[in-house]
C-alpha cells in the first residue's frame, strides 16, 4: 500500500478506495500480459504454421492452392500476407491494423474453404477471427498513433 493509505484507519473509505484501486490495476496488467501473449500467440501461428508452408511450398500447401485453381502465384501471395500480418501484430503502431486485415484474409479464407473446398477446415478461419477482433478493439488507441505517422511522412 501507499504511505498515505497506511496512515488512515483500517474501516475508512479511503482505504477501500486504495484497495479497489489497487486490484484495478492489478486487473489491468493481468490483462494487457494475456492480450500480449495472444498476440505472440497468433503472430507464430501465422508466420510459422499458416505463412511458411506456403512460402516454402510445402506440398500440402501446394495441393489446396492447386485444387483451388490459384497455383504457387496464389499460394505466395498469401504467405506474404500472412506472414506481414504475424509480423505487424508484434509491432505496437501496427497492431490494431494487422488484426483488422488478418481478419479480412480469415474472412476470404472463410469463404474459400466453403465454395473451392467443400467446407474443409471451414471453422478454422472464423475461430480465427474472435481473438483477433479483440486485438483489433483492444489495440484501436494504436490507430491514432499510426494516422499521425502517415501524415507526417506525407
Amino acid at each position: 500500500m501507499s504511505e498515505t493509505a497506511a496512515s488512515v484507519p483500517a474501516g475508512s473509505a479511503a482505504t477501500s478506495r486504495t484497495v479497489v484501486a489497487e486490484s484495478a490495476t492489478t486487473r489491468g496488467r493481468r490483462a494487457r500480459i494475456a492480450l500480449r501473449a495472444l498476440q505472440v500467440f497468433l503472430a507464430l501461428f501465422y508466420v510459422i504454421a499458416s505463412a511458411l508452408p506456403k512460402l516454402i511450398a510445402h506440398p500440402t500447401a501446394v495441393e489446396g492452392f492447386d485444387k483451388m485453381g490459384w497455383g504457387s502465384a496464389g499460394m505466395y501471395a498469401i504467405g506474404v500476407l500472412e506472414l506481414a500480418g504475424g509480423i505487424a501484430l508484434l509491432i505496437p503502431v501496427l497492431q490494431s491494423v494487422a488484426a483488422v486485415a488478418l481478419s479480412g484474409l480469415m474472412v476470404g479464407a472463410f469463404v474459400v474453404s466453403l465454395t473451392a473446398l467443400d467446407g474443409e477446415n471451414a471453422a478454422t478461419p472464423l475461430i480465427l477471427i474472435v481473438p483477433l477482433a479483440l486485438i483489433a478493439w483492444a489495440r484501436r488507441g494504436h490507430n491514432a498513433d499510426l494516422l499521425r505517422l502517415v501524415r507526417r511522412q506525407a
